[in-house]
């Protein structure tokens, strides 16, 4: 049990992927463990986006917890559940993060969506409703920048605003735990503009996988 404050987290977009490598199966193990194909490059501690026919996995970025010639442990990612991940099916392919950009100059954060939903119902003998939930909603993270072209966060985040191409997002909280993020990246350009208040723009994050987070 333990309550912290975010002041000194630091944000960062991915800047630079490997090239996608074959990824020919997938444990139902903790944690899973990919084998990929020869010469993939990923070693421990890389992160990497992985591409699964599991939908618990596929899109989520993870960390490298160990590698063996071909097989690479996903730290963190618990499928041993064959009813969640079933077996055989989770293959895909995986890209290494080969660098990152900060976004400097965040001035606050805010998250929306992740709701969960619910189906309501009621049987003809019954007085009172029942539910049971069913999906949730998606998921999002806003960031306000004070306004500043120039710097390298947010020329990348201008880029993946009009490229469309999905970035993974880092996290790293003063603590140096880690919150790991795949996401679509949105940038409104025209930077607000009150009296006494820090010009700022916004940056919005589309979810494509809940995060993935690490202790250190």
């Amino acid at each position: 049990m333990g309550v912290r404050l975010p002041n000194g987290a630091t944000i960062y977009i991915a800047s630079g992927y490997g090239t996608s490598k074959a990824m020919s199966v997938v444990s139902n193990a903790n944690p899973a463990v990919g084998t990929l194909e020869a010469s993939h490059g990923v070693g421990v501690g890389d992160f990497i986006e992985v591409t699964s026919g599991w939908s618990k996995l596929n899109n989520k970025i993870v960390r490298a917890s160990a590698v063996a010639t071909n097989d690479v442990s996903l730290e963190g990612i618990n499928s041993t559940s064959t009813s969640l991940y079933p077996a055989g099916t989770g293959i895909g392919s995986v890209r290494e993060i080969t660098g990152w950009t900060q976004l400097q100059q965040i001035l606050k954060t805010s998250s929306s969506g992740g709701e969960q939903q619910f189906l309501n119902y009621q049987f003809l003998e019954d007085d009172a409703e029942k539910r049971i939930p069913t999906n949730k909603s998606a998921s999002g993270l806003s960031i306000s920048i004070a306004d500043d072209p120039t710097l390298a966060g947010y020329v990348l985040a201008s880029q993946a605003n009009d490229d469309r191409l999905p970035r993974a997002v880092k996290i790293v909280l003063p603590n140096q735990a880690i919150i790991l993020y795949n996401a679509y990246i949105s940038l409104n350009k025209t930077p607000s503009m009150t009296v006494n208040e820090i010009m700022a723009c916004e940056i919005t994050l589309s979810l494509l996988a809940e995060p993935v987070r690490y202790a250190s």
